[in-house]
């Protein structure tokens, strides 16, 4: 089945951004919401010839009461939502305890609270539509708890898997798919300072991850290679051993 109206959060750059460009140039509608309106502005502008068409809307994700507010206007000018991406995030962080504290509640509030709020708003456009596919854009650190200035994304993050995994459950027989995609290093600002040989550049991300979106699985590590393995050695293997890992 063809998703053709497609809502992505975090539009304005990274994985977001790549992901607009990549449904534009399949001819997909798509609803664009972010911060930034000049850049979505922007961007919306550039892809205006391929995208079957563009809306966007200025959204910050941790004012939650804004968040059905806008999801509504995007569908209305859409027509309705096939897909909704949860992609909006954060990548702040400190150790606990190192004077941070407001660093690690604001990635918490906007990666597993503003998540909450968006969503609590596309469950309720599709529950109404009778349809539709959730995209909830996790992480390879939601697998296992990490350490020091990771601790509070990881633990975001492991809060949106749950969410995902509570719908899959209860929606099992539903025409509504949730799918639960898990990046790993990516070359985008939010991995920016991150030294790993195992990162993979923007555009073999994106291409990795818009391929996974639209094969809708319940849950997936993205690219496969190498994270499909990461993700099974974090989710298996003794902490002893998987502390070393991280």
């Amino acid at each position: 089945m063809q998703r053709q109206s497609i809502l992505i959060t975090g539009a304005s750059s990274g994985l977001g951004e790549g992901m607009a460009r990549a449904f534009a140039a399949k001819g997909r509608s798509l609803a664009l919401a972010a911060r930034r309106l000049d850049r979505l502005e922007a961007l919306a502008s550039e892809v205006s010839g391929e995208a079957a068409a563009v809306e966007v809307a200025a959204l910050d994700v941790t004012d939650t009461d804004r968040v059905p507010v806008v999801f509504d206007d995007l569908a209305g000018r859409l027509g309705g939502l096939d897909r909704i991406i949860v992609n909006a995030g954060l990548g702040k962080g400190a150790p606990l305890g190192t004077g941070r504290a407001d660093a690690n509640i604001e990635t918490v509030q906007t990666n597993l609270v503003g998540a909450l709020a968006q969503v609590e708003a596309a469950m309720t456009i599709f529950r109404a539509q009778g349809r539709g596919h959730l995209v909830l854009i996790s992480s390879v650190s939601a697998v296992r708890g990490l350490p020091k200035a990771q601790t509070a994304y990881s633990a975001s993050k492991a809060g949106l898997t749950a969410i995902g995994e509570g719908l899959q459950a209860e929606l099992r027989s539903s025409p509504i798919r949730v799918s639960i995609l898990l990046p790993g290093y990516i070359s985008t600002d939010i991995n920016a300072g991150v030294k790993s040989s195992m990162m993979v550049d923007r555009d073999k991300g994106v291409a990795a991850l818009v391929a996974a979106v639209e094969r809708e699985p319940l849950r997936e590590a993205v690219p496969r290679w190498p994270w499909a393995a990461v993700d099974l050695a974090l989710s298996h293997l003794p902490g002893a051993i998987t502390r070393r890992m991280v």
